[in-house]
């Protein structure tokens, strides 16, 4: 059975120890979706928004947010991520936004966390930015579907 990792003896939430880790090549993908009325959605791939460029400035702070990952989750290494990168792509199905955001490090721990909280922030900032015109966005699907080295190895979601 598996076992917590951030769990001590006794229960106590605890840090865990990657000093004896080898340092490898460590990427992970995450994806969430922000769902908004069809016009919510004409509006901000307009440019027109009244805040200005949604889809620009919450790709940063998706950017910022991943190399923020250590202060906002209690118990993650702070990382010198070598690359992170956060797409955003309109979806006519959903409507909405489909975010993607990848995060990359030489290390000893994973980026898991790095991705997913890219993902989420850009997402939320898709919100902030367009909630004016559409207070029934919901921001949906966040997950990991992909990442890469370490000594669990490789993990890839099902479709």
């Amino acid at each position: 059975m598996a076992t917590l990792t951030h769990l001590g003896r006794s229960g106590e939430a605890t840090m865990v120890d990657v000093g004896g880790k080898a340092e490898t090549e460590r990427t992970a993908v995450a994806q969430g979706a922000v769902v908004m009325q069809a016009d919510t959605l004409a509006l901000i791939l307009s440019g027109n928004a009244r805040k200005g460029d949604v889809l620009g400035v919450a790709r940063i702070a998706g950017i910022l947010a991943a190399k923020r990952t250590h202060e906002l989750i209690p118990l993650c290494h702070p990382l010198l991520l070598t690359k992170i990168s956060v797409d955003i792509e309109p979806d006519l199905s959903l409507p909405g936004l489909r975010v993607t955001a990848m995060a990359r490090v030489t290390g000893k721990t994973g980026v898991e966390m790095e991705a997913l909280t890219a993902a989420s922030v850009a997402c939320l900032t898709v919100y902030d930015m367009a909630k004016a015109v559409d207070r029934g966005m919901v921001i949906s699907d966040i997950r990991l579907v992909e990442k890469t080295g370490g000594k669990s190895g490789d993990y890839r979601a099902r479709p």
